[in-house]
């Protein structure tokens, strides 16, 4: 019988100073911090943390309709519909003919929601610095790069993947 000089898998290019494994922990460690810290930060807002996204986006990447907004956040067109008449009903958001398609609604914010997502951010960014606190300014951005180019490397391996959706199933 011979034997296998060949080691497994996993061991052939391990991640540098990591367990097979310790990658999932540590991302899932970040993420909970994050998102504890993020839900503090928008209390405020209605529907919380999915509430601050759609304003954020409505405001930052302007999409096209309420088609986009939803396509851009990964939320499924019969939520998002319960979303952003929270968002109107709160006097954040307003639905407006889109201008390429009468047919369609285009998402704009109002003056009361452009005033509240300033706060928040404030707000928001002070969450992620008390996250970052472990870290120099240096690092800080060469986790910011890193982060950015293996989001968008897993985005584009996956396209429809839904960052809210891994959010809601963390156990």
């Amino acid at each position: 019988m011979a034997t296998s000089t060949r080691t497994p898998l996993s061991q052939d290019k391990p991640l540098p100073g990591f367990i097979p494994g310790d990658l999932a922990w540590h991302l899932g460690m970040i993420l909970r911090g994050h998102q504890t810290l993020f839900a503090q930060a928008v209390e405020e807002m209605p529907c919380s943390v999915r509430g601050y996204q759609m304003l954020s986006t409505v405001v930052h990447h302007d999409p096209a309709n309420q088609q986009a907004l939803g396509a851009h956040l990964g939320i499924d067109r019969t939520v998002l519909t319960y979303l952003i008449d929270d968002l109107v009903a709160a006097e954040l958001v307003e639905r407006v003919p889109a201008p390429t398609d009468r047919r369609a609604r285009k998402i704009v914010a109002t003056d009361t929601g452009l005033k509240l997502l300033e706060k928040l951010e404030k707000r928001v960014a002070d969450a992620e610095q008390t996250l970052l606190t472990g870290l120099d300014a240096g690092e800080t951005a060469q986790l910011a790069g890193l982060l950015g180019k293996l989001s968008m490397s897993v985005h584009r391996a996956q396209p429809g993947a839904n960052p809210c959706e891994a959010m809601d199933h963390l156990g």
